[in-house]
C-alpha cells in the first residue's frame, strides 16, 4: 500500500466520479483506474460500487477512508512540523476567506503579518462561507476567516472579535434623520413594515439577517437580492429598500452611494469572527502567527470604531 493510493482513493471519495478525480490529481483516468485495482486486490475487497455515471463507497470503502484521512492527515502533520524545525520562521499560510469581509479586514492583517514574517508565503482563497468551511474540513485551507455558527462539526475556532450589525436606510429615509436615533438606536420591530435588500440563500449574513428579523417577530419582507453586499448598500443608498450591514462592510465615505448607517437598540446585535481551523490539524507555527496577527488587528479596528 503506497501514500499516493491513499490520497486517489480519497479524491475518488470526493469526488464520486474517476474522470473530475484522475483531472484533480492531474493523472491519466486509465492510471488511477488501474491503482485502484490494484489497491482493491491487495487489500482483498472492493472499494467503490461502480455505476455507470458515478461512484459509491462500499461499506469497506467506507471504514477505509476513514482511515486513509487520518493517516494522510499525520503525514501533514509530520511534513508541517520537520518544515517549521528546519526552516523555523519559513513557511506557507493557506487562508480562507468571505469575499466581503475579508476584503475589509485582510488589507491591514496581511501586511501587518507580512512586515512581522517576510519569509512566509501567504496563499488566499476566497468563497463563500459555506465552501469554505468544507474546503477547511477537507484540509483545503489551513486556517479560514468565518463567522458563528459554523455547520461544519469538524471544525475548531478561535475567535477573533465580535462585530456589531449596523441599520442602513437610505439618506432620506425618516429614520435617518430622527432625533436621538443615534443615541437611543433603532428598535428592529420597528422594521417589520420595511422593504429589505438582502444577500442571497446560502451566504451566512443572509441567514443571520433573518434570523435577528424572526427574533424580533416579524419576517422581512424581501424586495432585491444580491450576491453582493457592495451591491445591497447601493440599492439601499438609492432608496430601494433597507438592510442590516456589519460595522466593518459599512460603505467608505467616498464613495457615491452611501446610505446612513443608524445603531440598532441596545442589546446591538452583533457576529463573531473566527478563525477556523480542522479538529486535530496539527497548526504550524506560521499558522499560529497569522492568528495572532489578526487578532492584533482585530483589536486595533475596533478600537478606532469605539474611539
Amino acid at each position: 500500500m503506497e501514500l499516493r493510493q491513499l490520497q486517489y482513493t480519497l479524491q475518488i471519495a470526493e469526488e464520486k466520479n474517476f474522470s473530475r478525480a484522475a483531472d484533480k490529481l492531474h493523472i491519466a483516468q486509465p492510471s488511477l483506474s488501474q491503482q485502484l485495482s490494484k489497491l482493491e486486490q491487495e487489500l482483498g475487497v472492493k472499494l467503490f460500487q461502480r455505476n455507470t455515471s458515478t461512484v459509491e463507497l462500499t461499506y469497506a470503502g467506507a471504514s477505509f477512508i476513514a482511515h486513509a484521512q487520518k493517516i494522510m492527515d499525520a503525514v501533514a502533520e509530520l511534513r508541517q512540523e520537520m518544515d517549521d524545525i528546519s526552516q523555523l520562521r519559513a513557511g506557507r499560510v493557506v487562508v480562507g476567506s468571505m469575499p466581503i469581509t475579508g476584503s475589509h479586514l485582510l488589507p491591514y492583517v496581511l501586511p501587518a503579518f507580512k512586515e512581522s514574517y517576510p519569509d512566509i508565503q501567504v496563499t488566499l482563497l476566497e468563497d463563500t462561507s459555506l465552501n469554505l468551511e468544507k474546503l477547511t474540513a477537507g484540509g483545503g485551507t489551513d486556517l479560514s476567516l468565518l463567522s458563528l455558527p459554523l455547520q461544519e462539526p469538524s471544525l475548531s475556532y478561535v475567535p477573533i472579535g465580535e462585530e456589531i450589525i449596523d441599520l442602513a436606510v437610505p439618506p432620506n429615509h425618516p429614520l435617518a434623520t430622527h432625533p436621538g436615533v443615534q443615541e437611543r438606536g433603532v428598535e428592529l420591530a420597528q422594521l417589520q413594515e420595511e422593504p429589505f435588500i438582502v444577500l442571497k440563500k446560502g451566504q451566512g449574513f443572509r441567514k443571520l439577517t433573518v434570523e435577528l428579523c424572526r427574533s424580533a417577530g416579524f419576517e422581512p419582507n424581501v424586495v432585491f437580492e444580491s450576491n453582493n453586499i457592495e451591491t445591497v448598500q447601493s440599492l439601499v443608498a438609492a432608496g430601494m429598500g433597507i438592510t442590516l450591514v456589519p460595522r466593518f462592510i459599512a460603505r467608505a465615505k467616498r464613495s457615491e452611494l452611501i446610505p446612513a448607517y443608524l445603531p440598532l437598540a441596545a442589546p446591538a446585535p452583533s457576529r463573531t469572527l473566527v478563525i477556523a481551523y480542522r479538529k486535530g490539524r496539527y497548526l504550524s507555527k506560521a499558522a499560529e502567527a497569522f492568528i495572532e496577527t489578526f487578532k492584533a488587528t482585530m483589536e486595533h479596528r475596533q478600537s478606532l470604531y469605539h474611539s
